[in-house]
């Protein structure tokens, strides 16, 4: 696969005002942990190597268990995860199928149960963040490094 175009330098203006909305929502307040397993669950929705790449080491960076992030795609049938992180990675998965979901108020209920008006916002945002930067990844096919990449034959 090659990149389509680089986005950054297609439009430096925007991409810059991107990053800075990305390091606003980042130091919001949330917990990284929460943060970061967010972020890999929304790109594994989204089909997003380049970003589950990034987030896979930044959550290992950050103390994220191998276990943990191995089976976030089946969250709801470990026990791994907290009563609050299971509502975020709810809404995560409602508000990244919106057009699927049109986040159910069952979910939003369970979400205000483990987090404030305020957090919510924050998670909102956050989830909304990472679908921005899915679609840049995806849509124009950005490239995660390829230290084990396979030489087609």
């Amino acid at each position: 696969m090659q990149a389509r175009l680089d986005h950054f330098k297609a439009a430096p203006q925007l991409m810059q005002a991107m990053l800075q909305f990305e390091k606003t929502v980042s130091s919001a307040g949330l917990e990284m942990s929460l943060m970061e397993l967010v972020k890999i669950r929304a790109s594994q929705i989204n089909g997003c190597a380049f970003c589950l790449h990034m987030h896979t080491r930044d959550a290992r960076a950050a103390g994220e268990s191998e276990e943990r992030i191995h089976l976030l795609p089946a969250w709801r049938e470990s026990s791994y995860y907290t009563p609050r992180e299971r509502a975020a990675l709810a809404w995560t998965e409602a508000l990244t199928l919106v057009a699927e979901t049109q986040a159910p108020d069952s979910v939003y209920e369970e979400l205000c149960r483990h987090f404030s008006e305020e957090e919510i916002v924050k998670l909102t945002c956050l989830i909304g963040t990472i679908n921005v930067w899915n679609r840049f990844a995806v849509g124009f096919r950005a490239q995660h490094p390829a230290e084990y990449a396979v030489k087609a034959a």
